[in-house]
């Protein structure tokens, strides 16, 4: 078997990947498209103009030329605070195949949090967009022990592209393994301060092949648009790592997934594949209630990071002519592990367990539940994170043996096999000594007219009993805010259990988020309880 290929076997299923003991995942990714006659196709559409497959492997190879011209060893980090552009792909993958390992991070994130990154990483060299200057310098100017080598993207003196442009471009593999570091991720921080996921050189080309091609039939004509960034896991497969795996071509934006913006992508660049989060796919439904897209060139809509309502998918799929196939994934399995898919769909799950994926929904007792009973969700496949960098603890508690990754989540299954979602188990509430799902009562409420966006989470009452409290984003001012409140309660009185209604209302014009979409209901939890 040649170094740093990959032996792809689809007529068993799942697809059976075996891989060279010499395997640097740069060579499959980037080089393998030059070899098999892709050098003139368009890999990467973007506002600095198109990179064509050619011209992406000579860039990869200059980038990592220079990262090594630096000083850089095998194993050291590089941090990444860079926008969705060209230079991303040639940091990120110019790194890799040099054994350097690459950060993508936040770029939506402040002083204090890239400091925390840069201690918490050790990393060797930073890597940023000018968008970012005032961030990262502020970061830079609180940290104790600064980066050996801190480089702008662009810009005068010794930024990413100067010294790009004058490093050679030959640039042969590191001899690592499929089971070696190749890249972190930082997890989203929906539920505190992130914390560093070690991925794999396998890891990759394990989700590129079972989601990318076999659940979704990516192929080489395909155009993908993700609207989810490159930093986080879902919009790192999304929009770099499916598209290169099949040779086809993927359109960045690089600016903030607006509705508008991201429905002008569409109409312009025609996308076959068009990646969004729930609380986006809201947002353009109301921005489409006003004006109309051409969505013929989209094949399928896929979404992950929240549970997609099926008020959602219902009202998609009649104003644009396109499903949305949901399903759940994380940073530590790198994307998605159960979802829905072409022909077979069920709105308001996540679907059922991806080819090459195992799942199972356990007791508190560790049991395993009964269709239809709820408990927490375990995964396993190739692609899950070796640890939590610097986090033995929580690596403990969430990479479990034989393979196991606790995900976090609260999941029922039916009898037909199709997974529920039940909200993050951390955000389960008991109310009236009954567990209670806030996902339910945020279905409920979000199927309100008035209703754009919603939250709810636990809050003890005066005698210290836990009732659930909402946050909801309308899509206009009320004019009477108690009378909206009140219709709000009898609407989810009239399809709830009677102990589930919020006993707190809270309107407010936006909620908290992480950049990927991800309400982080620990800071609504953190808030200033009510006052009446």
């Amino acid at each position: 078997m040649l170094d740093h290929t990959v032996a792809v076997d689809r007529s068993v299923r799942p697809t059976r990947l075996d891989f060279a003991p010499r395997f640097n995942v740069a060579v499959p990714f980037i080089d393998r498209h030059i070899v098999e006659g892709r050098a003139a196709r368009v890999a990467i559409r973007a506002a600095e103009g198109d990179v064509t497959y050619a011209e992406l492997a000579d860039r990869v190879g200059r980038c990592g030329n220079a990262l090594l011209g630096l000083g850089l060893q095998r194993g050291e980090r590089l941090l990444m605070v860079v926008k969705d552009c060209p230079e991303f792909f040639y940091l990120f993958w110019g790194a890799i195949k040099t054994g350097i390992v690459p950060v993508p991070v936040n770029t939506l994130l402040r002083a204090d949090d890239y400091r925390y990154m840069i201690e918490d990483s050790g990393c060797a060299a930073l890597a940023w967009s000018a968008e970012y200057d005032e961030a990262v310098q502020g970061a830079l100017a609180g940290v104790p022990l600064r980066p050996a080598h801190c480089l702008r993207v662009e810009g005068e003196g010794a930024s990413v592209r100067a010294l790009t442009g004058t490093a050679p471009a030959a640039l042969a593999p590191a001899g690592t393994t499929a089971e070696e570091d190749a890249f972190w991720l930082y997890s989203s921080g929906s539920t505190g301060r992130p914390k560093g996921a070690v991925h794999l050189h396998r890891s990759m080309v394990v989700t590129s092949q079972h989601l990318g091609t076999d659940l979704l039939g990516a192929r080489e004509d395909d155009v993908f648009f993700s609207a989810a960034k490159l930093f986080f896991a879902y919009g790192l497969g999304n929009g770099m790592t499916f598209p290169l795996w099949a040779g086809a071509t993927s359109v960045l934006l690089a600016d903030r997934p607006t509705a508008q913006a991201t429905l002008a992508m569409i109409e312009r660049h025609r996308p076959t594949l068009y990646f969004g989060v729930p609380t986006l796919y809201a947002a353009q439904l109301h921005a489409l209630e006003s004006t109309r897209i051409d969505f013929s060139s989209v094949r399928t809509c896929v979404s992950a990071g929240e549970a997609l309502p099926a008020h959602i998918f219902h009202r998609w799929k009649a104003l644009t002519g396109t499903v949305i196939l949901d399903g759940i994934g994380s940073t530590e399995a790198l994307h998605m592990f159960i979802s829905n898919r072409p022909g077979d769909i069920r709105a308001g799950t996540s679907g059922r367990v991806v080819d090459g994926y195992e799942a199972r929904i356990l007791r508190e007792d560790g049991q395993p539940t009964a269709p239809g009973e709820s408990g927490r969700l375990l995964v396993r496949g190739g692609s899950t994170a070796r640890c939590y960098w610097n986090n033995r603890e929580r690596s403990a508690r969430t990479m479990l043996a034989e393979g196991w990754l606790d995900t976090g989540d609260t999941y029922t299954q039916d009898s037909d096999g199709y997974y529920v979602y039940g909200g993050r188990s951390d955000d389960m509430m008991k109310v009236g000594g009954i567990w209670c799902s806030p996902f339910e009562i945020e279905a409920r409420l979000a199927e309100h007219p008035r209703v754009l966006e919603v939250a709810v989470v636990g809050r003890a009452d005066a005698d210290g009993l836990i009732k659930p409290e909402a946050w909801v984003v309308l899509k206009e001012a009320p004019a009477d805010t108690v009378a909206t409140e009140r219709e709000l309660v009898e609407h989810c009185k009239r399809g709830l259990a009677p102990y589930k209604y919020p006993r707190w209302f809270h309107v407010v014009t936006e909620l908290p988020k992480t950049a990927t979409g991800k309400i982080q209901r620990f800071r609504l939890r953190a808030a200033a309880p009510p006052t009446a």
